[in-house]
């Protein structure tokens, strides 16, 4: 295969440095360091982890970043983008912080964590994992956040598993400083969240979507989908990353396969007309109504 040319960035009011795809990081266990270095050397410049033990590996995440930088990757280079797990999405024998201790502690302490994890002194990003169980509560988590903030040991805020727009409107409305990321499971059941991709980019925010090829393996095997990638000399997967990226989406890949972060990275190299991108489209609408049905 063809050297990829260098992932496109854009632009956007909230960080012009976060990458168009990100390198997830969960349930990679112990094969986390050698994994990220490896999706760093390749090319990757985004990576996705939580303060989260149940599900992430966040110091072999550091690990990976670590022997990952040299003479021609920087710190400066990488997107680092961690997450505020709430006491409800973590396990109970290995909760990174003190658990009776006030929101803003809590918050507080597993930035500490994060950071000694992955050897920095500031995140580009830090993701409130989920909303907690009451609107009160979720402010309350969002003001500790903005602190660290204005602390300086982050430098953006984002919001994940939002899944209802209200709940979004909510926390934009209410925050000093804004969310620029909402990074949401990528499914027919909330109808692949077109109502909070479009808020998003009214609002100057990203969408970062998971479970992007997961949940959709009916969508990725129809013909629509196949035809095209046939047409480019592509695989499925890459014609549906490359239309969400086109579309203002950034997919995070959690691939363990070398061959599959090459073509992740490759869907630069290509472009999708605006037909094909309608016929993309129309598959996931077709996917939406069947999930309804």
């Amino acid at each position: 295969m063809r050297a990829s040319k260098a992932p496109e960035t854009r632009e956007s009011a909230c960080d012009p440095h976060m990458p168009p795809i990100i390198y997830g990081t969960a349930w990679k266990k112990g094969a986390t360091g050698g994994l990220v270095a490896t999706a760093i050397r390749l090319g990757f410049r985004g990576i996705d982890t939580a303060c989260q033990p149940k599900h992430y590996d966040e110091a072999g995440v550091g690990a990976g970043v670590a022997a990952a930088l040299g003479a021609t990757v920087s710190r400066a280079d990488l997107f680092l983008q961690s997450k505020f797990t709430p006491v409800s999405g973590q396990d109970p024998a290995t909760i990174p912080y003190d658990p009776d201790a006030p929101i803003q502690r809590q918050v507080a302490e597993s930035l500490a964590v994060s950071l000694r994890h992955l050897h920095t002194d500031y995140l580009d990003c830090l993701v409130l994992h989920s909303p907690l169980p009451t609107a009160q509560l979720t402010l309350e988590a969002w003001r500790a956040m903005e602190s660290l903030v204005a602390g300086g040991g982050v430098r953006h805020l984002g919001i994940s598993n939002c899944q209802r727009l209200a709940q979004l409107e909510a926390i934009v409305d209410s925050a000093r400083v804004k969310p620029i990321v909402v990074q949401n499971r990528f499914q027919a059941a909330t109808g692949f969240d077109r109502a909070i991709r479009a808020y998003c980019i009214s609002h100057g925010m990203r969408y970062q979507s998971f479970w992007t090829l997961t949940a959709n393996p009916h969508v990725l095997a129809g013909p629509a989908i196949g035809a095209l990638a046939a047409r480019h000399g592509r695989t499925p997967a890459q014609i549906l990353f490359r239309h969400l990226t086109l579309s203002g989406v950034v997919p995070l890949t959690g691939t363990r396969s070398e061959d599959h972060m090459r073509e992740d990275l490759a869907i630069f190299d290509f472009e999708l007309s605006e037909s094909e991108r309608a016929t993309v489209d129309s598959a996931l609408e077709a996917a939406g109504r069947d999930h309804q049905a």
